[in-house]
């Protein structure tokens, strides 16, 4: 697995520079069940976990919310029965950074404890 999942995300500001073609290639090999989706404009990670009910789906969300609160960057989380689609992209900055990848990594780490 990716050592992305060990490093922690970096304070953004405005001018922070978006991830580069070359960066998102090599991140994304690091995260491969993630997709790129482009939605309002701006790049986002998203991947969609299954789970066997409701309550497994909502603790599962309730750990990645944690995991973004920890780390001051906050994902789109949809709860469904059985599901938790989660996306990740830097707000600040409208796509991805390096931290969007950290934490997709992260995420898959949450994932594979269950």
């Amino acid at each position: 697995m990716s050592e992305l999942k060990n490093e922690a995300c970096e304070a953004c500001s405005k001018d922070s520079p978006l991830a580069t073609e070359e960066e998102k290639r090599s991140l994304g090999a690091d995260v491969p069940e993630w997709r790129m989706v482009t939605r309002n404009g701006e790049e986002q990670l998203e991947r969609t976990f299954k789970f066997r009910n409701f309550a497994q789906a909502l603790a599962f969300t309730n750990q990645v919310g944690e995991l973004a609160e920890q780390e001051d960057h906050h994902p789109m989380l949809v709860t469904e029965y059985g599901k938790v689609t989660v996306v990740w992209w830097t707000h600040k900055i409208g796509g991805l950074h390096r931290n969007d990848f950290v934490m997709a990594a992260r995420t898959d780490e949450l994932y594979a404890q269950q």
